[in-house]
């Protein structure tokens, strides 16, 4: 029978999940959509995402595919899957892709943004939806620390224990931080992310901002290349998988869409 290789893009909170991996005893969003794509297809499916998000991290596209022999039209597996997901995980859209291509090997980049409510009280309505940070920040050294990440590093300085990468070093395209407001956001863009990394760095970062390191540091804990040396690791809360690149012959074929919230869209 003939199959099918279709790309998705999900939105999900993951405050209730135990990151994005399929696991045995707790709850992961790759289980959730596949249960609600396996019953729409009427076969088993097994989705492969761009990467693995954490427990507690969220996504605002999250690029993934899966093989079916199922014979659907665009509307009905949207309509179908999202009908059977719970509230806080949706299907954006999905697309006919080649058969080569590959949601996880193929991609070339991915991105994230991290979200900070910095104010003195604490938001009741964005409840693990951004990280809240009470103290005043020196922004302008976060944003001059932050610029010091970019190119190709060792990142051993910023990747957890229990990072599976065989190698630490990773490309960085762009770390740009800004304020809007009250939040300030990291848009961070990689050839790939060590486990907790970015979640890492902000740690560092906020440490800078609450002027409990200078704002060289971050290149000084870089060539360390000792986790011990770092700040502890900055909540999950605000960290949000939006986006991965491919080669323009995959690139060109997947639907581009305004993010929500509104924060994954602001200009930085």
């Amino acid at each position: 029978m003939k199959t099918h290789t279709l790309a998705v893009g999900i939105e999900f909170i993951g405050t209730r999940y135990r990151g994005w991996q399929r696991q045995e005893e707790v709850i992961g969003v790759q289980a959730v959509i596949e249960k609600a794509l396996s019953t729409i297809a009427n076969e088993p499916i097994e989705l492969i995402a761009a990467g693995r998000t954490d427990a507690g991290v969220h996504a605002g596209n999250m690029i993934a595919h899966f093989v079916t022999h199922a014979e659907r039209s665009a509307h009905n597996w949207l309509r179908g899957v999202n009908s059977m997901l719970p509230d806080d995980i949706a299907l954006r859209w999905i697309q006919p892709m080649p058969s080569d291509f590959h949601a996880r090997f193929s991609a070339i980049a991915r991105r994230y943004r991290y979200i900070t409510l910095n104010q003195p009280y604490r938001p009741a309505i964005l409840r693990h939806q951004v990280t809240h940070e009470y103290a005043p920040l020196d922004v302008d050294a976060m944003i001059c620390a932050s610029k010091s990440i970019v190119g190709t590093h060792d990142f051993s300085s910023f990747r957890a224990a229990a990072c599976q990468s065989n190698q630490p070093v990773r490309t960085v395209t762009h770390a740009n931080l800004f304020r809007h407001g009250s939040y300030l956001v990291l848009d961070i863009q990689a050839d790939g992310f060590l486990h907790h990394m970015v979640r890492n760095i902000m740690g560092a970062l906020f440490a800078i901002g609450r002027g409990e390191m200078p704002s060289d540091a971050l290149l000084d804990l870089m060539h360390a290349k000792d986790r011990t040396l770092a700040p502890p690791t900055a909540s999950a809360d605000g960290l949000y998988f939006i986006n991965a690149y491919y080669p323009e012959r995959f690139e060109s074929l997947l639907p581009q869409m305004p993010l929500t919230p509104l924060w994954l869209n602001l200009p930085d």
